[in-house]
């Protein structure tokens, strides 16, 4: 009996029909495809489709966007290996959907040195299951109904306790509960960015909000990233240029580079905040890593001309995807109010295990054994990767990132590519970065996955055979 292959996405659909154009000559070397707006008419897909299908072409080397001109055929000189899947797959790697996938992968035998979780035995003393009963005797009536616009109000109270150890001065009416952090970002985006706005981030940066940028037809800017902060000169200037009205950014344990945030440069991020009319987005998720005093823009400023976002994803579990807002009453309930139209509502039984978690006194005992094993892993990682003679981006005492360069490898998308059939998947630069195309010698590290016993004599074997 046959097993029937599983049915390519529309996206995928799409992108391999165009495909087929270009490499049969339809389409040749510097031709302009068809706008959005024509593909969707056309073949009666939504605009996110065929969005969709054309990053997936842009990730394969196909196309090249160009700014207010539309999608053109890249003139490629080498010719696309024969085998799409076995040999694509790191060749995709700029395509956000492509590595999401990747990292929501489950693959035992395989050492995930790019992974953005920490390794699975920090987490292991956070047993879900010895909480449920109580999360249940909190209240099993509402627990077949949905939640509040704003989420589980314990929760909310704790978080208030929680920004208060950081700074930050907050009450219940201005925490919206969300679906973990991603949502946070989504609803923020609904509601600040509309079609062709003007957005800053961090660059490198987080890619998933660059893919939900782009859905939302963003005009998005990366502002460089420095060991210290981002690079005020750039900013300025594109403040000057552009005058964007929101900047996303990650002030401590920034992914990917591992960086933090200076006090001199937060003050001056908010004094250009003011100077600009800017809003600013501090995404804050391995928050419960980092001592509570260090430098955060959302505590200086006051939820003034900041927006906070915080999550559990990292400290607690993933599968619980309990995130929050954080900003000023009023922003705070119309984010409420497009929550409830967009998802009704947030999870409260995940909430509530949350609540009931925070509420024990394992919970501060449990920060404190990850901020330990948090230290060790980064000092033991940095100490790993000066000894094969790579450049470290920052290096702070705790953090779970390491942006990395390996000597003598100008595309870590190349070493990627060398390491994989040893088991080893990395996560590429170009990954990280606004522009995709550009080759990137930098990779991110995860200080906890690089301690498995496999990965070094893998690096050490290939960067010699590189040599």
């Amino acid at each position: 009996m046959t097993i029937p292959r599983k049915a390519a996405s529309l996206p995928s659909q799409l992108a391999d029909g165009i495909a087929r154009q270009i490499h049969d000559g339809a389409y040749k070397a510097g031709d302009k495809l068809p706008s959005l707006r024509e593909l969707a008419e056309l073949h009666k897909y939504a605009k996110n489709t065929v969005v969709a299908a054309f990053e997936l072409l842009v990730a394969r080397g196909l196309v090249e966007p160009r700014r207010g001109a539309g999608y053109f055929v890249v003139d490629r000189r080498k010719p696309r290996p024969a085998d799409e899947e076995t040999a694509g797959s790191l060749g995709r790697a700029m395509d956000i959907v492509w590595l999401m996938r990747e990292q929501l992968k489950t693959e035992p035998d395989a050492v995930a040195v790019g992974d953005g979780f920490p390794p699975v035995e920090w987490l292991a003393d956070v047993r879900l299951d010895k909480y449920q009963q109580k999360v249940v005797r909190t209240g099993l009536g509402t627990l077949f109904r949905y939640g509040s616009r704003f989420g589980y109000a314990p929760l909310r109270e704790h978080l208030v306790r929680k920004l208060a150890d950081f700074g930050i001065g907050a009450e219940p009416r201005q925490i919206v509960l969300t679906h973990g952090a991603n949502e946070a970002m989504d609803i923020v985006i609904r509601y600040f960015v509309p079609p062709g706005g003007k957005v800053l981030v961090d660059d490198p940066g987080y890619y998933p909000l660059f893919g939900k940028l782009k859905l939302a037809s963003a005009e998005v800017f990366g502002v460089p990233r420095q060991p210290d902060g981002p690079d005020l000169e750039a900013l300025e200037q594109l403040l000057i240029t552009q005058r964007p009205r929101i900047f996303f950014t990650q002030s401590l344990a920034h992914n990917p580079t591992g960086s933090d945030l200076s006090a001199a440069k937060a003050f001056r991020v908010l004094q250009l905040a003011q100077k600009y009319n800017l809003l600013i987005v501090e995404n804050d998720p391995l928050a419960d890593f980092k001592p509570m005093a260090a430098p955060r823009l959302s505590s200086l400023d006051q939820l003034e001309r900041t927006i906070y976002i915080g999550s559990f994803s990292k400290s607690f579990s993933a599968a619980l995807r309990v995130g929050f807002i954080a900003c000023g009453a009023d922003l705070a309930s119309d984010l409420a109010d497009l929550k409830a139209l967009i998802h009704v509502s947030s999870s409260e039984y995940c909430e509530r295990t949350v609540d009931v978690m925070l509420s024990e006194g394992h919970y501060q005992r449990h920060l404190n054994r990850l901020r330990s094993k948090l230290g060790q892993a980064t000092e033991n990682a940095v100490k790993l990767f000066e000894s094969v003679g790579a450049e470290i981006f920052a290096k702070s005492p705790h953090t779970l990132y390491l942006w990395a360069a390996l000597p003598g490898v100008a595309d870590s998308l190349a070493m990627a590519q060398a390491l994989l059939p040893k088991k080893v998947v990395m996560a590429p630069g170009r990954v990280f970065a606004i522009d995709a195309g550009e080759i990137s010698p930098w990779s991110r590290y995860n200080v906890g996955a690089v301690a498995d016993p496999r990965f070094a004599p893998a690096l050490r074997q290939v960067l010699a055979q590189w040599r």
